[in-house]
């Protein structure tokens, strides 16, 4: 299963980003993953829980966006969505020659890193709520 080695890799990059800006937590990490790519999203979001145990990531949600392939014709400029299993035969005049536009991609495309002083000030004011004591019964 690759995709335990992808989300392992999406875990260093998002650490080494947060090491260099000096975050403490992620909130989410945004993933373009293209239809071509390979990879099936469940089994992804699986590994990448497992491997964020014990990182900065721990906690994070993976927001994964498929990104359809597309083909652009060499021949006649036509641009189509190729589909699985991709179609690389133009469908405007039947050329072969495709050239591939987009479907491969595996980006990070967004990290929205944890706001620790709003975690903060949440957990200090769930400290501060008042519970409700019972009603004494009367003798």
């Amino acid at each position: 299963m690759h995709e335990m080695s992808v989300a392992l890799a999406v875990v260093d990059q998002v650490e080494q980003a947060a090491r260099s800006c000096g975050a403490v937590g992620v909130d989410s990490v945004r993933l373009d993953v293209g239809e071509l790519a390979g990879v099936v999203p469940d089994a992804l979001a699986f590994c990448f829980e497992l491997a964020c145990a014990g990182t900065v990531l721990e906690g994070a949600e993976l927001i994964t966006r498929s990104v359809p392939g597309t083909a652009r014709c060499g021949a006649c400029a036509d641009v189509w969505d190729v589909g699985m299993p991709p179609q690389l035969i133009c469908p405007a005049c039947g050329n072969a020659a495709a050239d591939l536009v987009s479907g491969r991609e595996l980006r990070i495309s967004e990290v929205r890193w944890a706001d620790v002083e709003a975690d903060a000030e949440a957990e200090a004011d769930a400290a501060h709520v008042r519970i409700r004591e019972p009603i004494p019964q009367e003798s």
